[in-house]
């Protein structure tokens, strides 16, 4: 079988959870499907931290072109190869294609249909516009929570149901784990700017689906109290978009650290050193940082919405979202019960090794060739 991938989302600079995906499943796919031939087209130069193995089946096509690349150039290339199944990791689909070829599409989330007001315009109509076509018009379709496959059929109801698999995410074990030592973290620490003391940690990029004004609130609450005097806030993460206003009001608040875009080999001890990792998010379609925190023996508290309960299960504290005192509240439990803590901690380990990036590319292969 002859099966094209869209990869050109690992040229980009700036890392965040799909792209982390797309390298993970190429990571894997070779290996697991020996027999197919994979088409992997790009149009660039892939980002160094993006880059995956390159299997003896696979077939790497890098065509440049200035505009419009995936209904052009890449439309193009994809209808004069008629591939087998053509898989989309982003939300979109050519409109130029073979009928001899299937596709699928990946859905991560549709937080710009519920919060358009918390993306630009410009990319507001390319979201809607590629996402409506490609779920629409799509053989089949991946979800990556059952959160984001109701939110598909709730907001296109005459897609049939059999048509979405959800498939989760895994993480990188290797990397992600619960043997980070004090040195790595003291190190890692110093290199960010972090002071050796209490930290809880943002991972994610600044934008403001992210909610991160009510993880501020939250912060200022607790650094009022005295045993909270020594309590550090790390906001972890690249600058997504519409972030220059929240970086103008927590320029001068004591105790917040922005690292800015970090490396990601930097992240375990950055989680691994935090007291808690929070995710205070207003939608997710998966929650990443979730996961590498739970399998670094972080404890987690998150936002009651979206996928953010179906991801943490029971190992983790969900909090009433929109509502810095309720997020207040949860981390105190956290930060003040050493027992608890150690029970999210166990908790936490054990639930990240019910998903895997193996599990993830062998259950997608599946759904691509069925």
């Amino acid at each position: 079988m002859k099966i094209a991938v869209n990869a050109a989302d690992l040229d980009h600079s700036r890392i965040d959870g799909t792209r982390i995906y797309i390298k993970n499943l190429l990571s894997h796919f070779g290996s697991l499907d020996k027999e197919s031939q994979f088409l992997i087209y790009h149009k660039s130069e892939f980002n160094p931290e993006l880059k995956f193995p390159v299997f003896d089946n696979y077939k790497i096509i890098r065509k440049p072109f200035p505009l419009w690349w995936t209904q052009t150039r890449f439309a193009w290339e994809i209808f004069r190869e008629k591939p087998d199944v053509l898989w989309m990791p982003m939300h979109s689909l050519p409109h130029l294609r073979s009928k001899k070829t299937k596709t699928v599409v990946t859905i991560h989330d549709l937080a710009f249909k519920f919060f358009p007001e918390h993306f630009p315009k410009k990319d507001l109509r390319r979201l809607n516009w590629f996402t409506d076509y490609a779920v629409q018009n799509a053989h089949k379709l991946i979800a990556i929570s059952q959160s984001t496959k109701n939110d598909i059929l709730k907001l296109y109801p005459e897609i049939n149901a059999e048509k979405i698999k959800v498939i989760y995410h895994g993480y990188d074990k290797t990397l992600y784990n619960e043997n980070i030592s004090e040195d790595q973290i003291k190190k890692t620490n110093t290199l960010y700017k972090i002071l050796d003391t209490r930290y809880i940690i943002y991972v994610g990029a600044l934008q403001p689906r992210k909610n991160l004004d009510v993880l501020v609130g939250a912060f200022e609450r607790l650094k009022c109290e005295k045993m909270y005097e020594d309590l550090n806030l790390v906001i972890a993460g690249d600058f997504g978009w519409m972030y220059e206003e929240f970086l103008r009001k927590t320029k001068n608040i004591p105790g917040i650290i922005v690292t800015g875009k970090f490396e990601t080999k930097d992240l375990p001890a950055l989680l691994a050193g935090a007291q808690a990792f929070v995710l205070p998010s207003l939608y997710e379609g998966f929650g990443l940082p979730i996961l590498e925190a739970m399998a670094c023996g972080t404890p987690v508290v998150a936002a009651d919405n979206s996928s953010l309960g179906e991801v943490t299960g029971d190992a983790g504290i969900l909090y009433k979202p929109n509502n810095p005192e309720a997020l207040a509240v949860a981390l105190r439990k956290v930060l003040e019960n050493n027992t608890l803590r150690n029970q999210l901690k166990e908790r936490g380990l054990a639930r990240a090794k019910n998903f895997s990036w193996s599990k993830c590319a062998r259950e997608t292969l599946e759904w691509l060739k069925k």
